[in-house]
């Protein structure tokens, strides 16, 4: 289950991402660098490209904080 830890945005770059893993790193704005977890892009595409700038939201899922609802910033 995700907890997230407020209804408010946050914006980040993608800086690692392994398609065969699912995972991977969301460098975000003045938090700094969270796990991200393919089920959490919000598009259904379970992928994502390094280097894309993100919005998020923040929450903790299974013990750590991780990025939620990650949508790709165009």
């Amino acid at each position: 289950m995700n907890v997230v830890h407020s209804l408010r945005r946050h914006t980040g770059v993608v800086s690692t991402f392994d398609n065969d893993a699912g995972l991977g790193i969301v460098d975000v704005d003045g938090h700094g660098p969270v796990t991200l977890h393919c089920v959490s892009i919000a598009d259904g595409s379970r992928s994502i490209a390094v280097g894309t700038r993100v919005r998020c939201r923040l929450g903790e899922r299974l013990g750590s904080l991780e990025a939620l609802e990650v949508e790709a910033i165009h």
